[in-house]
């Protein structure tokens, strides 16, 4: 195949998927395919809910949106970029992987290239997903159609980072292919590519970069846990620190997501697969799922502190999604800190001006508010630092607050305030 006669679909039209589609739906015929038929709709309309794409991105592509497998005969280079979550036992569920593959592997005609963007564990492209294309179709890997992996590297609501801004790891399943896939996303990426051996190697590297950032963020988790024992300010440390060069500048905080608290879950299966015991990946991932226990017991110490009756105290969170400026909810984290303080049978009210209300009520069954009560609360938690919370300045969130209240900022918008206690 050369790269005139590629003829894209975009399996999954999510945060990674779409940005994707766009980009190619500049050089080469494509089509976005998703199952959410709602979703479909909203893209024909230049309309996207995510907030990654502005109506004007979207218009500046002549892509099609479809929700009717059969139109995806007409591709011949298939790039899957459906969600890889976890199970409620922290095990991967590749359920969406496999369906998405069973979908593809029906409309393969020889010679096409299956392309995978998912996370996965360093082995699944090739032991998972090819032999459903393989039985699905009816074709031979290798011989009658191929594979490649490109993982990928967004970051929800970044305005900066975009995708064409991003290096790409390319692999292919054979030379030949990887040349090829490689060339596929020159196209496209404007920062250069980074081709590696085998997609195995690919899988690996992605899966990686987000463990290290997790362990990372674990440790910082872990100080912060002995420095307010130690009665020490956290920020204080890592600001005095960080005045070295070579120190990394994470923060404490809640690790939601659906990379950082994910991906290392697919290496530690896969480890465990293949008769290893992860240490140090699992113990970090039990520090970060731990800190929404964490700031409840510090926050119900606080307002105890203060003589304030902790049940029936009403107690506002502001912000639900799991990182700043984005309507993600993916593995929120600030549900833990939620469901915290209701074990406590107080009354929480829950604002984030980003994330819809249906999706919320749908996903963790909660009720946003549209706008915090005045002098209503006990407790202001700030979870989410939004851009939104910070210009509307530490004299709004005071005025939320009773006369005799807490405030705790888990991400240090307010931090030079003396009545404001801090993670």
């Amino acid at each position: 195949m050369e790269l005139k006669d590629c003829r894209i679909a975009v399996i999954g039209l999510g945060y990674v998927g779409l940005p994707l589609l766009i980009e190619f739906g500049k050089k080469f015929p494509c089509q976005g395919f998703d199952i959410q038929t709602k979703r479909i709709d909203e893209l024909g309309q230049c309309i996207d809910t995510t907030n990654e794409m502005s109506k004007e991105e979207l218009g500046a592509s002549e892509v099609s949106y479809t929700s009717d497998p059969e139109d995806l005969r007409a591709s011949n280079i298939y790039i899957v970029t459906v969600p890889t979550p976890i199970d409620k036992q922290n095990r991967p569920n590749l359920h969406p992987l496999e369906s998405a593959s069973k979908t593809v592997g029906q409309y393969l005609s020889k010679g096409d290239i299956v392309i995978y963007e998912s996370t996965v564990y360093p082995g699944a492209t090739e032991e998972v997903c090819v032999p459903i294309l393989e039985a699905e179709s009816g074709l031979k890997f290798n011989e009658d159609f191929f594979a490649g992996y490109s993982p990928e590297r967004i970051n929800p609501g970044d305005k900066v980072h975009r995708i064409h801004s991003i290096v790409k790891v390319t692999a292919g399943s054979t030379p030949e292919v990887t040349k090829f896939v490689d060339e596929l996303y020159k196209t496209i990426i404007t920062a250069g590519t980074h081709n590696v051996s085998t997609i195995k190697v690919a899988e690996a590297a992605k899966v990686i970069e987000n463990t290290q950032r997790d362990l990372n963020i674990a440790l910082i988790n872990e100080l912060c846990i002995i420095f307010e024992k130690l009665g020490i300010n956290t920020e204080e440390v890592l600001q005095a620190a960080g005045s070295k060069w070579n120190f990394q500048p994470f923060r404490p905080g809640l690790v939601g997501g659906h990379c950082i608290s994910v991906d290392p879950y697919y290496l530690t299966h896969k480890a465990q697969e293949i008769g290893y015991h992860p240490e140090v990946i699992l113990a970090g991932r039990r520090i970060n799922d731990g800190m929404g226990t964490y700031i409840v017991d510090r926050i119900v110490r606080l307002l105890t502190q203060k003589r304030i009756h902790v049940v029936d105290s009403r107690i506002l969170v502001m912000g639900l999604s799991f990182k700043e400026n984005c309507p993600d909810l993916r593995n929120t984290r600030v549900v833990d800190v939620v469901e915290g303080l209701s074990d406590y049978h107080t009354s929480v009210d829950v604002y984030d001006p980003w994330v819809n209300s249906e999706e919320a009520m749908k996903e963790y069954g909660i009720s946003l508010i549209d706008k915090p009560e005045a002098q209503a609360y006990d407790a202001v938690i700030i979870t989410v630092a939004h851009d939104c919370f910070r210009e509307s300045g530490i004299e709004a969130v005071r005025s939320y607050c009773k006369a005799k209240s807490i405030i705790f900022d888990v991400k240090y918008l307010f931090s030079d305030q003396a009545d404001v206690n801090c993670l």
